[in-house]
């Protein structure tokens, strides 16, 4: 009879757990290659007012984050070929933070800005280091998207400080 219950407590504790597991990155990506701004810069896009504007879409806040921060829009216009609509250029990415980041990498490995976009935003989208590693083979796929991160963070951070 304990073995019974046993059996029945492990295979509804399986059961169970896997939607929870399901939900999880399973730990088996590197947070770097694979576009870990979503976490450490998606605090900075959701604390602006336009985040939840009734749109319901993390596009337009991205690009209303553009609008009202004329200073960080300003030096992402000077890396991006000219002629580039910013806010055209932002419309698909998650957050603020990865925009930022392909901006840098786009512009730090000459990678053509329309491409790494259509990567990113896909369909399918693609990470940030997995897209560097499709259109950049040689580059450091993981070093170029963290160094890329760290410039768009401290943009971020220079853009809101006075």
């Amino acid at each position: 009879m304990k073995l019974r219950l046993a059996l029945i407590l492990t295979v509804a504790v399986l059961v169970l757990g896997l939607p929870v597991y399901a939900q999880h990155g399973h730990g088996g990506g590197s947070a770097t290659a694979g576009g870990g701004l979503g976490h450490s810069m998606s605090s900075n896009s959701n604390s602006n007012s336009h985040a939840n504007s009734g749109k319901g879409s993390t596009e337009s806040s991205v690009s209303d984050r553009l609008q009202d921060n004329t200073k960080l829009a300003s030096k992402l216009q000077n890396l991006l070929p000219t002629g580039t609509n910013l806010q055209q250029a932002a419309q698909g990415f998650k957050n603020l933070g990865q925009f930022v980041a392909a901006v840098h990498v786009s512009n730090n490995l000459g990678i053509p800005w329309d491409q790494l976009r259509a990567k990113m935003i896909g369909p399918p989208s693609e990470s940030l280091g997995k897209a560097i590693q499709a259109l950049k083979p040689t580059a450091n796929a993981k070093e170029e998207a963290s160094k890329a991160e760290k410039q768009a963070k401290q943009d971020m951070d220079d853009s809101t400080s006075s």
